[in-house]
């Protein structure tokens, strides 16, 4: 079990904000830019035109499973080699490297797991952000690679232990840098000024950070309210405590919460909140399913249903045309793709996809349907609706295991990330396809 879940920090893990001067057809943060796994339409329509996809250029990484920022002419790539955790950003259209920064972040995971990054690197306007395993928190030139700030939170917060190392990731917002940190004294959540790094508040509640991407999410009729930061807490305690919180991004109250964790001690929420219109859903394996969430005016929470149908141990699921999507199942062996009505819950379907598909990361291609990256490096096309999943397109990329990274689709390109090595002896890497 305890191995089952080594994975939880990976792709749940993504830094969400946002911010202006994204471009379309960027990717600047784990989820895309509107923090929904919603690929650009252009880029959506053509980037898989035959039965194979064209290679550009591939990447040698180290350990860590972040996911890739893509803004413009750069992709950064965030990742471990030996006792460092490094940035290096990478010319779009080469793979050359464009700057490199290494710093020393020492960790050993108690578990048996990669000792590499959880979260994924994130571009803010002309900065980029890094959260490493050991709780190092960077703000660094997008340009030059220079380190603007840092700060060791694990050390400033006395951030309690966690299963794996520390992968809550920030939520950037109104110059703001967010981030879970489940320290002593119930300091749950804190605030930073983006461009310095300084305190701005501290948002105190019990439950320990979890490996979840927070997100924002504006509601009202119009839509027309602030932002409030939804975080899905849940770190190691025994009993296991956590859920969403909804919290007031000017000073850090806690409007709402909603419990949500699985009895299991050895448990983790990982997949990131779903916002659907005025709503949230949340899901967790180990039996706690998923739940549906209404963030009231005052930023309560209300339960509107909950289900056992879809608990995703650490792929975020999406929403398209009223529809949830995602890939119930603890395990490889028993994955399948879910449909869920977003009203009321009510399971349509669910399918294995033929079976070694695993878990995957979905991305929402729009009209041409979603794009599913298995965790052994199997790429599929998939139309969807509420009577079923059609496969359109089906190609093996390598055959590898841990692919739990979220596939990028970002100025007509597909940027892949192979995090161990192949049974062909591939190497880990990142790789680019396209034009």
């Amino acid at each position: 079990m305890l191995k089952s879940i080594r994975l939880m920090s990976v792709l749940g893990i993504g830094f969400v904000f946002l911010t202006t001067g994204v471009m379309a057809g960027d990717w600047p943060r784990f989820l895309g830019p509107g923090d929904n796994a919603k690929a650009d339409q252009g880029d959506a329509k053509g980037f898989w035109k035959g039965e194979s996809l064209e290679k550009m250029w591939e990447f040698p990484k180290g350990k860590g499973w972040a996911c890739p920022a893509v803004v413009g002419p750069r992709v950064i790539v965030f990742h471990r080699i030996q006792g460092e955790e490094v940035l290096d950003c990478l010319d779009v259209t080469s793979g050359k490297v464009l700057w490199h920064l290494a710093y020393q972040a020492p960790y050993r995971d108690r578990y048996g797991s990669s000792d590499g990054p959880r979260s994924s690197p994130v571009v803010s306007g002309s900065r980029v952000f890094s959260f490493g395993v050991t709780g190092l928190l960077h703000c660094v030139d997008l340009q030059s690679g220079e380190v603007k700030w840092k700060r060791d939170l694990s050390k400033d917060y006395a951030m309690k232990p966690n299963f794996f190392g520390h992968g809550g990731t920030p939520l950037i917002i109104d110059g703001r840098v967010i981030v879970p940190i489940g320290g002593t004294e119930d300091r749950c959540v804190v605030a930073l000024d983006e461009q310095s790094g300084k305190e701005l508040w501290i948002a105190s509640h019990p439950w320990g950070a979890g490996y979840a991407s927070p997100v924002a999410a504006t509601t009202g009729a119009k839509r027309e309210g602030k932002p409030r930061g939804l975080v899905f807490a849940g770190g190691e305690s025994r009993p296991p405590t956590g859920g969403l919180l909804c919290i007031e991004l000017e000073t850090g109250k806690v409007l709402g919460e909603m419990p949500h964790r699985s009895k299991i001690a050895e448990s983790v929420n990982a997949a990131s909140p779903l916002v659907v219109g005025s709503t949230v859903f949340t899901t967790e394996a180990y039996g706690s399913g998923g739940v549906m969430s209404e963030i009231q005016g005052d930023g309560s929470l209300r339960k509107l249903w909950g289900t056992s149908k879809l608990g995703s141990q650490f792929m975020t699921p999406l929403e398209k045309d009223g529809f949830i999507f995602g890939f119930d199942g603890q395990n490889p062996q028993l994955a399948e793709l879910v449909c869920l009505d977003a009203k009321t819950g009510e399971q349509k379907w669910r399918d294995d996809l033929g079976g070694k598909v695993g878990r995957a990361n979905l991305v929402d291609l729009g009209e041409s349907g979603l794009l599913a990256l298995g965790e052994f490096g199997e790429l599929l096309r998939l139309k969807v609706d509420a009577s079923g999943a059609k496969v359109e397109q089906r190609l093996r990329l390598f055959d590898a295991p841990e692919t739990w990274t979220m596939p990028v689709l970002a100025g007509g390109r597909l940027f892949v990330t192979q995090n161990e090595p192949g049974r062909d002896r591939s190497p880990a890497r990142v790789i680019c396809f396209g034009k």
